[in-house]
């Protein structure tokens, strides 16, 4: 390493080496410009990190090994996950291991940080891929970033992004099962998983017209807050209120209501007609009816809140 590159690495803020960019091309283009370190200098580095919890020796660790999170994120681009995200991840990894790195093991700290780098990532992808978990044990993830490497290897010439979507065959089946000394049983239920197609909840336009988009139809409106006052409302007018509304009439007017709108026969036919009240009252159709609507009015009065 250089005089100068020594020296870059060597100042009071090595993180303003790496400026805040917008641009990921930028970012990558500006960390692999950095210096690496020499195995002495590492060593050296690493050293004071772990006897006086040297921050400057941390950040030139660090930024020596940013170059290698950018590499292995390039390795999980066909996920559909943003690249800057998975270098986010993986720098975190990074850290990690820089803070936890052992220079008396006889290890350079890149061998040893790229298991921390890919662990923050393999955790990223798992928590963000898809909405469900298609992994949660361990040996499930296992199978999980097996299987899609192998399949990329057993589908030549398909895009990357499409690996994930492509089924294998009965052989392939096997084969991988062998391979990963899992059951063909697992294979097959994690290559359904990941041959699944994402559906977006929100619908993806934005136009003006009807969206089918799931949000549309997987909402649960019966415990929407308005509904369920309009159904303690409703449910307090068909109780009590509607005995309260009854104890305000006289005798004949509330029989009259009860027959023609609240009684039910067993064959379902509801009460006396107009006609068979008129009979009975000694009265005409038309009176029957006209203290019929006078009783209504009366009655969602009697309903309305003061």
């Amino acid at each position: 390493m250089s005089t100068s590159s020594t020296a870059a690495l060597t100042v009071r803020d090595p993180w303003a080496l790496v400026p805040s960019l917008g641009n990921l091309d930028a970012y990558i283009s500006a960390v692999n410009r950095l210096p690496l370190l020499t195995a002495e200098e590492e060593n050296a580095s690493a050293r004071k990190l772990r006897e006086s919890g040297d921050l400057e020796a941390a950040g030139r660790l660090v930024l020596s090994h940013l170059r290698l999170v950018v590499s292995i994120s390039r390795q999980y681009l066909g996920y559909g996950l943003p690249q800057g995200d998975l270098i986010q991840e993986g720098n975190v990894g990074l850290m990690k291991a820089v803070k936890r790195f052992d220079p008396d093991q006889g290890v350079r700290l890149v061998s040893y940080a790229m298991h921390w780098i890919k662990a923050e990532i393999h955790e990223y992808i798992l928590k963000n891929w898809r909405m469900v978990k298609v992994a949660t044990t361990k040996a499930q993830r296992k199978l999980f970033f097996n299987l899609r490497s192998m399949k990329h290897s057993m589908k030549e010439g398909v895009a990357d992004d499409q690996t994930h979507r492509m089924s294998l065959t009965e052989a392939q089946l096997e084969q991988v099962a062998t391979t990963l000394n899992v059951k063909r049983e697992e294979v097959l239920e994690m290559e359904t998983r990941l041959s699944g197609g994402d559906v977006a909840l929100e619908p993806q336009t934005d136009d003006d017209g009807e969206s089918y988009a799931p949000i549309a139809y997987l909402a649960d409106e019966t415990q929407e807050p308005t509904r369920v006052l309009e159904a303690q409302a409703r449910d307090a007018l068909a109780g009590d209120g509607i005995t309260r509304a009854l104890d305000a009439l006289d005798p004949r007017s509330r029989r009259i209501v009860e027959e023609r709108w609240l009684k039910v026969n067993d064959d379902s036919s509801g009460g006396m007609t107009l006609h068979e009240l008129a009979a009975e009252y000694g009265v005409s159709a038309e009176r029957i009816r006209q203290i019929e609507v006078a009783a209504m009015k009366k009655m969602r009065k009697a309903l309305t809140p003061a």
